[in-house]
């Protein structure tokens, strides 16, 4: 009889798992399907006037002449893709001739597995030298907002750059994922100041002690630096700085030892384009279990949706557990903060929401 049953659920565990395989494989042929359609649609497009009778809506305000080495001068004509939100570039001629076309861009890649992407708008298009060949590159910034998700509804910006071959354009996938995944995609400046100038933000993720932070332009906010006593983590000191790169300003702050190792390191500006004043931060118990937490208070700017600047108030609360520190993911959702706040209220408010009483 146990036989019989664990041979029943062998069965039944094998006939499960071939219908999810079956299912999945289902869905790997009608993406692979759709995007053969889509393919087809794109290289089938031979002149400019086809673009939107092929399901595409050419953006008009950002069409640009660009001189190439191998096509003489020709128009930049930027696309969407209405059905999936892809973003396609379109080098025309004078008479309407498309000569080369690429939808082989970071934002096109951002959700994998699909078709579909979070491509609003372009945000900003530049034309430069970037490897100092003689021939101009493409910058490229691309609003994204995603559907769906812990971000949903939330624009972000992803950066890119195309530089010009001998036979059209062609990227380089890892400067298009250090740009993004180093917040250096704020603007086209920025861009530039990392790919032709050689100005990178990733030692802020990668360094190791405080002397490397140093050594490569980090600059600490002195009146902010102190040792504090962490429970967990020991004698620290907290060290908030800010790195510039084509005028803006990335704000970090860093835990680092008696020896000078970075023990932990936080990120508070978010999705931010700039730093614009450290209103303060603070090291305090505030969920109540006994150990010191940090909250950041600061100003940050960021461009508006008619390119203005646009300056706010935010905090970030990260609570000490015992092998590091954890953002907050509750408190912001209850307890806003206004341009008159301060670090102490904005305490008391977030130890109440945690059903404690100011200190």
């Amino acid at each position: 009889m146990g036989m019989a049953v664990a041979v029943l659920c062998v069965s039944m565990g094998m006939a499960v798992a071939a219908k999810e395989e079956t299912a999945q494989g289902n869905t790997d042929r009608q993406v692979l399907e759709a995007y053969e359609e889509y393919q087809e649609r794109l290289n089938g497009i031979e002149r400019r006037a086809e673009i939107a009778g092929s399901g595409f809506s050419v953006i008009e305000d950002q069409i640009f002449p660009l001189e190439t080495a191998c096509y003489g001068e020709i128009l930049l004509v930027p696309a969407m893709e209405e059905r999936y939100r892809r973003l396609v570039l379109f080098f025309t001629k004078e008479d309407g001739a498309v000569v080369y076309r690429t939808d082989q861009l970071a934002a096109n890649s951002w959700n994998m597995g699909t078709l579909e992407q979070p491509v609003v708008e372009i945000g900003a298009v530049s034309f430069q030298d970037l490897n100092r060949d003689g021939r101009m590159d493409i910058v490229l910034i691309v609003t994204c907002r995603n559907r769906t998700g812990l971000y949903a509804g939330r624009e972000y910006k992803v950066g890119d750059v195309l530089f010009q071959g001998e036979k059209g354009f062609y990227r380089d996938y890892r400067i298009s994922d250090k740009i993004n995944r180093f917040g250096m995609n704020k603007s086209a400046e920025s861009i530039i100041a990392y790919v032709r100038d050689g100005r990178s933000a990733e030692f802020l993720y990668t360094a190791s002690t405080k002397e490397e932070l140093l050594k490569n332009g980090f600059v600490i906010t002195k009146e902010q630096d102190y040792f504090r006593q962490f429970e967990k983590l020991g004698h620290l000191e907290v060290m908030p700085g800010s790195y510039t790169i084509a005028e803006f300003s990335i704000f970090m702050i860093y835990l680092v030892d008696e020896q000078g190792n970075i023990v932990w390191s936080f990120q508070p500006m978010g999705d931010y384009d700039n730093l614009y004043a450290l209103k303060g931060i603070t090291c305090r118990d505030i969920d109540g279990d006994g150990m010191k937490d940090l909250l950041v208070f600061a100003r940050y700017s960021y461009e508006g949706s008619v390119d203005e600047v646009v300056i706010e108030s935010d905090y970030q609360i990260y609570y000490q557990r015992t092998s590091g520190f954890e953002t907050d993911t509750e408190v912001k959702k209850k307890v806003r903060c206004g341009e008159e706040d301060t670090v102490a209220e904005l305490v008391d408010r977030a130890r109440a929401y945690w059903g404690w009483s100011p200190e």
